[in-house]
């Protein structure tokens, strides 16, 4: 098995444990053995547990962020209230489990400084993504609100089981932006 395949495999691995069951309850024994990569080619490709976790991270702050521009662009009337109405759709799917980035940090982000700069980064991509939409330099802190937002939709839509928190926090999200227009 190639490099490039075997990286594949194991982050496509990685992404689906770690997203269900948490980083510290999959140990690397399990990614290798769910994978179906030998182990020598796992430490090969992934020097570190860590560094497994940081571009398991990476790949899917990548997908993430592409998929809700995919949509943001398709629904170009919604704007930045396009991004609650992707996040209804997102937490309605299958085995959706909150954010990998938030669940990540909790776990591992006083131990682990690369998993600490990930969700960080993600955040801060985030928000200047919000900052785009809003298309307006003096939008800081309507940027910070709405990632508040987004965030408490992510958490309340995990813990409750329920993507209405997505609704509930696009009908705060369009007040706050009409009170800035």
């Amino acid at each position: 098995m190639q490099r490039r395949e075997a990286e594949e495999r194991l982050l496509d691995t990685a992404e689906a444990l770690f997203y269900e069951r948490g980083v510290q309850a999959v140990g690397m024994a399990e990614v290798r053995t769910a994978s179906g990569v030998s182990l020598k080619r796992l430490y090969q490709c992934f020097e570190s547990k860590d560094r497994l976790v940081e571009a398991y991270l990476r790949r899917r702050d990548e997908r993430w962020r592409a998929s809700l521009d995919r949509y943001v662009a398709t629904h170009p009337d919604g704007g930045v209230l396009a991004v609650f109405d992707w996040l209804h759709e997102w937490f309605a799917e299958p085995g959706f489990r909150g954010c990998a980035f938030i669940n990540s940090f909790g776990e591992l982000g006083a131990t682990s400084p690369a998993v600490a700069r990930a969700a960080r980064d993600h955040k801060d991509a985030l928000r200047a993504y919000l900052l785009d939409l809003l298309d307006a330099p003096d939008q800081e802190e309507l940027a910070d609100q709405l990632l508040v937002l987004i965030d408490g939709a992510i958490t309340g839509a995990a813990i409750g089981g329920s993507p209405r928190t997505a609704l509930a926090a696009r009908s705060v999200a369009h007040a706050l932006v009409a009170a800035t227009r």
